[in-house]
C-alpha cells in the first residue's frame, strides 16, 4: 500500500477513534465515577482514592505532592481545591484518609488510607467491577482482552506523544 494511502487511512481511523472516544469519555467515564463515588464523594475525591490505590502501592499512601501533580493532570483544580478535598476526606463523617508529616521532610505531607478508607476503597472497586459486568456478559473474553491490549497500547502511545511534545516545547524555551 502506498505511503500516502496509509497516511490517509491512519487519519481516517484517528477520526473514528475521536468520534467514539470523546462521547465515551464523558458518558461512560462520568457514569463510572458516579458509581464509584456513591453520592458520598466528589469526582476529585474518587480520583484521589484511585491514585492512592494504583500508585500508592501496598502501603496505600502517597505524598501530597504526587496527588497534586496527578490530579492537576486530570482536572482543572487549584492547590487549595485539592487541600479542601483532602481535608474533607480526612474529617468525619468520611474519615477515609489521614494526612501526616513526611518523616523525610517536615514540610511535605503524606496521605494514607485509614481502615475505613481501605474498606471504602474495596467497595469502590467492587462497584466498578459491577459497573463493567454487563460488558463481560455481552462480549467474549477474547474480545475483551483484545480491547484491553488496544487501550493499553493507545494510552502508551498518547503518553509518549505527550512526553515528546513536552520535550520539544521545553527545548524551544
Amino acid at each position: 500500500m502506498p505511503k500516502r494511502t496509509t497516511t490517509h487511512r491512519r487519519n481516517e481511523l484517528s477520526g473514528e477513534i475521536l468520534e467514539l472516544f470523546y462521547p465515551v469519555h464523558y458518558q461512560v467515564g462520568m457514569a463510572l465515577e458516579d458509581a464509584l463515588r456513591q453520592r458520598r464523594l466528589t469526582r476529585k475525591q474518587v480520583a484521589i482514592l484511585w491514585l492512592i490505590r494504583s500508585i500508592g502501592g501496598e502501603r496505600r499512601r502517597l505524598s501530597r505532592k504526587q496527588i497534586q501533580q496527578a490530579v492537576t493532570n486530570w482536572f482543572e483544580v487549584s492547590n487549595s481545591q485539592i487541600t479542601k478535598a483532602l481535608r474533607a476526606m480526612a474529617r468525619p463523617p468520611l474519615a477515609l484518609i489521614q494526612i501526616v508529616e513526611d518523616p523525610k521532610s517536615g514540610r511535605e505531607k503524606q496521605v494514607l488510607l485509614t481502615a475505613k478508607g481501605e474498606r471504602f476503597l474495596l467497595t469502590m472497586v467492587e462497584r466498578g467491577r459491577a459497573f463493567f459486568r454487563p460488558v463481560g456478559e455481552r462480549l467474549t473474553p477474547n474480545l475483551i482482552r483484545d480491547g484491553l491490549v488496544f487501550l493499553r497500547l493507545a494510552s502508551a502511545a498518547l503518553e509518549d506523544a505527550k512526553s515528546a511534545a513536552g520535550e520539544i516545547a521545553a527545548r524551544r524555551q
